[in-house]
C-alpha cells in the first residue's frame, strides 16, 4: 500500500506566536504539512485559493474582517471547505454562527495541543468535533429566545452610549418603539436593566463592543 498523502493546512490568525505554534505542532506530526500561515482574512481567501488545503484553522478575530465572515467567503466558492474556528472566546453566539456558516469543529485555543491534532484528523475524515466546553455553552442557552435583527441593532446602539431619542433617530423609528425593543431584549437576555442587557449580550458574542 502506498503511502497516504498528508492532510495539508493552512492556519489564520493575526498572533504570531501562535501561528508559529501551530506550524510547530503540525510540523511534528507524520500525517500534516503546514501549507501556508496568514494573519488576515483577505490572505486567508487568496491562500486558500492557491492552496485548496484540506483543513483551515481560522481565528474568530481577524484584524480585517471576523472569521466567520472569511469562512462564509471561502466557502461561497469552495463549498466542500473544511474550516475549524479557533478562539479565546466562547459566547454562545459567535459559535452558533461558526457552526450555521459551516465550520466543521469550533476549538478554545486553551486545549491542550495534542488534542487539536486529533481534532485535525477526525475533521479531514469528515466528522464534525465539538469540545465539551463548546457543547455546554450551546446548551446552556439552547432554548433561549433569539434576539431579531432589529433588537440587535438596538442594544448596539445602546452599547454605544447612545439615549433612545437618538437611537429612534438613527433607525428611523419612534422613541416608544425603542422602548419596546429594550423590553424585549431584557426579557429575552435575562436582564435588569439596559447596562446588564449589554453586559450579557457581550459576553454572549451577540453584539461586539
Amino acid at each position: 500500500m502506498g503511502k497516504q498523502a498528508p492532510i495539508r493546512i493552512l492556519c489564520v490568525d493575526d498572533h504570531p506566536l501562535l501561528r508559529e505554534g501551530i506550524s510547530t505542532l503540525i510540523s511534528n506530526q507524520p500525517d500534516m504539512m503546514l501549507v501556508a500561515a496568514v494573519p488576515s482574512g483577505q490572505e486567508a481567501i487568496q491562500q486558500f485559493r492557491n492552496h485548496k488545503p484540506d483543513i483551515t484553522l481560522m481565528d474568530l478575530r481577524l484584524p480585517d474582517m471576523s472569521g466567520v465572515d472569511a469562512l462564509v467567503a471561502i466557502r461561497a466558492e469552495f463549498p466542500e471547505a473544511r474550516i475549524v474556528m479557533l478562539t479565546t472566546f466562547e459566547g454562545d453566539a459567535e459559535i452558533q454562527r461558526a457552526l450555521k456558516a459551516g465550520a466543521r469543529a469550533y476549538l478554545l485555543k486553551s486545549m491542550p495541543p495534542g488534542e487539536l491534532a486529533g481534532v485535525i484528523r477526525q475533521v479531514n475524515a469528515g466528522k464534525k468535533p465539538i469540545s465539551p466546553q463548546v457543547a455546554a455553552r450551546l446548551a446552556e442557552h439552547f432554548s433561549d429566545e433569539a434576539l431579531s435583527g432589529r433588537e440587535i441593532e438596538v442594544l448596539q446602539q445602546v452599547a454605544e452610549g447612545n439615549r433612545n431619542r437618538d437611537i429612534g433617530k438613527r433607525l428611523f423609528i419612534a422613541e416608544e418603539t425603542v422602548k419596546v425593543h429594550l423590553k424585549h431584549i431584557m426579557d429575552k437576555l435575562g436582564a435588569k436593566d439596559r447596562t446588564e442587557a449589554v453586559a450579557i449580550a457581550t459576553r454572549r458574542g451577540i453584539i461586539r463592543l
